[in-house]
């Protein structure tokens, strides 16, 4: 299965962003890749009200994703915002094939953390998704949801071969390694592939003197995991893209010879 990550920079326009969109469709079509990740917060950055900017799954943001991701054949996952019935948004996550919407999945874990609340303005999800994707059962998580290697591992037990993990993650010191770090632990947790994909740095470094409870905007620093915890690829912290080969012979070798899931 070749998968592509299309590390971005959103803006706070949803328009502008579905540029980008059409932007990063066209070079994973082009390198022949199966799915396409893109970041949490696609739609739009964080930092702005994002009740302005969210919108139902039939929509006009969702549409065109939809619409892009059938004219060029492909699997597209990307986060956006959608109404919740508090108030608040749902940080939603929707994946996009050939065929129309595949699913929907609302962030579970919420970022209130190192001074930030994201729940103050965002409504948790309580639903897992996994999706079929060329045959091949996907896991869905968000950002902070990385954390938290119950979901990983419940993802692995619905049959999910692959996990992806859209990303808008928080600058600060030492955050980036975490970022790292994580992405490694849950592919092991659930011997699984990883594929994390992350806004960009907006200012095109490491961000590590960003202040506590900043919006999170970006670090970089996508990457694909093996189901062994190996780094199979990396990007810096600009905006950039890559596309992967994942052989999904090794999660079965994986869970054969470290039956954790079993265990």
């Amino acid at each position: 299965m070749r998968v592509a990550l299309g590390q971005i920079s959103s803006t706070a326009d949803p328009g502008a962003n579905l540029l980008l969109v059409e932007q990063e469709v066209a070079r994973a079509a082009a390198a022949r890749a199966m799915l396409l990740v893109l970041p949490e917060a696609t739609m739009c950055r964080f930092g702005v009200p994002l009740r302005a900017v969210a919108e139902p799954l039939d929509g006009p943001w969702a549409t065109r994703v939809r619409e892009l991701a059938a004219a060029a054949g492909l699997t597209v996952v990307a986060g956006m915002f959608t109404p919740a019935a508090d108030g608040r948004v749902h940080n939603t996550v929707i994946v996009a094939g050939p065929g129309g919407l595949l699913g929907r999945y609302d962030k579970i874990h919420l970022y209130d953390a190192f001074g930030h609340r994201e729940s103050d303005t965002v409504a948790p999800g309580t639903e897992p998704l996994t999706v079929d994707v060329g045959g091949v059962r996907i896991g869905v998580a968000t950002c902070y949801d990385i954390r938290f290697p119950g979901l990983f591992t419940e993802l692995a037990t619905r049959g999910a071969l692959v996990t992806v993990v859209p990303a808008s993650w928080g600058a600060g010191p030492g955050k980036l390694d975490q970022w790292t770090l994580l992405a490694r632990a849950r592919a092991l947790d659930s011997t699984s592939f990883v594929v994390a994909c992350g806004q960009a740095d907006p200012g095109g470094t490491d961000g590590v003197g960003a202040a506590s409870g900043a919006a999170p905007t970006g670090v970089g620093g996508s990457l694909v995991v093996s189901p062994l915890g190996e780094v199979r690829a990396t990007l810096g912290p600009a905006a950039d893209f890559t596309s992967v080969d994942l052989d999904l012979r090794e999660v079965s070798r994986a869970r054969e010879t470290v039956p954790v899931l079993v265990d």
